[in-house]
């Protein structure tokens, strides 16, 4: 995992007087009277208010502190989740379905309520992600969901299931949300994409590595049913990690143990530029508001909501869809493991590419593509011996469809500023997703076999509409930059916002050298005026530079320096 580099030492100076009327920041972490971002209030108890340099090597240094701790923990989690979630699809060929009788759409159900108990609870963790430590909240869910995995194994009907599944998605609902909050507290608008994927991919591993466990537990003499020995085995694990990371979480930049104060001053300095601030632990209800009137909101939801129906259809069918195909049990788990490899690709290389061309949008249209031609093939193509290579490559074609949703998380995280509304999108964007994975496993269903063409059908469709949903999102945001335009020149500002946010360290370092030459002409300009007893450009006057209002807990509407991106 590489390293970004920050050249922000041009961005060095003093931060400008607080606005008429308001209050002086309070020293250390608690809430002070103006509401302002806790970052606010660390730099004017430990920098006296002033920007520091911060040089290369020191943003080089910091960052890779922060991927060594922060980044293996997240990881970890997100990899254990995925493998919590598909022990339902694993243990689908290894008996489940017989031993505890499910007939109809039950099986589906039980893929669905997880994401429905999700749905149930993203208004509350908007509030509890606001006002709770983010590390500790985070890590008690993860234990809760461990043991309720662990329970699993104790159910013999589809009520026992249902409840336990119910539960774990409770308790797995904050995993997701709690991570893109992290994301954006700890890196760069830059790094925030590619870091995104790194969590998200480990869906990838989890088809990869989690195939293979469950092959090998499969093979487990027990009195234990294997689905059961899956269920114990992999809740076990997850309850042991969530007091790892309770150990070594830290709740906040300006908290991190790992980190001295000098250090401390640079991870919050490398933040700046983003202009969506690190954490306040204040509720605002006028974020609330915003983010409800707010279209990009609905966007997001929209973008989401499309993705999750696939998404959750083929992670609940998948290994049932490769079985119709004419393979064993363990054949078909272990044909699932090119599919998690495929999704690894596209999610760590659609983010990359994201990060190169400095868009989304176009990338997420592209990722369309592979998925909508996987499903014409397994449309089409007949159920028969002579056709498993071919529709192996149509399901593994499917597979690139992962790669969008940590685009649109990244996407929609990277265009929304203030603590609360922050949180308060980031429900609604998992609401979209959580709705979407309810109805998904619905549109297949076992009397659907071998062909699923409803489930198919309607995941095509979804996938054109997401490629209009871009254009169209597209279109806002570039509206919405050209709307700050005019503020900024209404008060007296430049029109153009140099935001460096998505920035090479190369391409800032060549910004901050043009900037350096402009300065200079622009110093000879005003000596020269000044002889001619021109005062009105006087050497002395103060110029506002970006990033001033960062850390006030503004929200991107707000901020009328705030640079949305596409």
């Amino acid at each position: 995992m590489g390293t970004d580099n920050m050249a922000s030492a041009a961005e060095v100076e003093h931060s400008p007087p607080l606005p008429a009327g308001s209050s002086q920041p309070q020293p250390g972490g608690g809430k002070d009277a103006d509401g302002r971002d806790i970052a606010a209030r660390f730099l004017a108890k430990n920098a006296s208010g002033q920007r520091i340099t911060v040089t290369p090597e020191d943003s080089a240094r910091v960052l890779r502190r922060i991927d060594t701790v922060i980044l293996p923990i997240m990881l970890t989690v997100y990899f254990l989740q995925g493998l919590d979630k598909a022990t339902l699809a694993y243990s689908s060929v290894f008996g489940l379905l017989d031993d505890t009788k499910l007939v109809g759409d039950q099986y589906s159900w039980l893929g669905s309520i997880v994401y429905l108990a999700q749905l149930v609870m993203q208004p509350p963790l908007a509030w509890l992600l606001v006002r709770l430590p983010i590390a500790k909240f985070t890590s008690a869910m993860v234990l809760f969901w461990g043991v309720s995995l662990s329970c699993m194994a104790a159910s013999h009907s589809f009520g026992g299931l249902l409840t336990t599944r119910f539960f774990l998605g409770v308790f797995e609902a904050s995993v997701a949300p709690s991570f893109v909050a992290i994301t954006q507290m700890w890196w760069r608008r830059r790094e925030q994409t590619v870091r995104t994927s790194y969590w998200y991919a480990m869906n990838g591993i989890t088809n990869m590595f989690g195939s293979l466990i469950t092959y090998g537990l499969g093979h487990i003499s027990s009195k234990l049913h294997s689905y059961q020995i899956i269920f114990i085995f992999f809740g076990l694990i997850t309850i042991a990690f969530s007091f790892v990371m309770l150990a070594f979480m830290p709740d906040s930049p300006v908290e991190a143990k790992f980190l001295n104060d000098h250090d401390k001053l640079i991870a919050v300095e490398r933040l700046r530029m983003n202009q969506m601030g690190v954490i306040s632990r204040e509720w605002r209800n006028d974020h609330l508001k915003e983010t409800l009137l707010d279209p990009k909101s609905w966007f997001w939801f929209a973008l989401l909501f499309s993705i999750s129906i696939p998404s959750g259809g083929i992670s609940t069918f998948g290994p049932l869809i490769v079985k119709t195909f004419g393979f064993d049990q363990f054949q078909t788990i272990l044909f699932n493991i090119p599919f998690g490899f495929v999704q690894l690709v596209a999610t760590v290389g659609g983010a990359f590419i994201a990060q190169k061309i400095k868009m989304k949008g176009p990338v997420i249209a592209v990722l369309c593509l592979p998925p909508i031609a996987g499903c014409v093939m397994l449309m089409v193509l007949p159920r028969d011996a002579s056709e498993r290579a071919a529709l192996l490559v149509g399901y593994y074609l499917i597979s690139v469809y992962p790669g969008i949703t940590p685009l649109i998380y990244s996407w929609a995280s990277q265009n929304t500023a203030g603590d609360t509304k922050r949180k308060c999108t980031n429900a609604v964007l998992f609401i979209g997703q959580s709705i979407g994975n309810v109805v998904g496993p619905l549109l297949y269903t076992q009397a659907d076999a071998p062909s699923y063409s409803r489930g198919l059908r309607s995941n095509l469709a979804l996938y054109i509409a997401i490629m209009v949903l871009v254009v169209v999102t597209t279109a806002h945001l570039k509206m919405l930059n050209k709307n700050h335009a005019k503020r900024r020149v209404a008060m007296g500002k430049s029109a153009v916002i140099i935001d460096t946010s998505l920035d090479s360290p190369e391409e800032i370092a060549a910004a901050a050298t043009t900037t350096a030459q402009q300065s200079q002409q622009n110093d000879g300009q005003n000596a020269r005026n000044a002889e001619e007893g021109d005062a009105s450009a006087s050497p002395g006057d103060d110029v506002e530079r970006p990033g001033d209002r960062a850390f006030e807990n503004l929200t991107d509407l707000q901020n009328e320096e705030f640079v949305f991106v596409f």
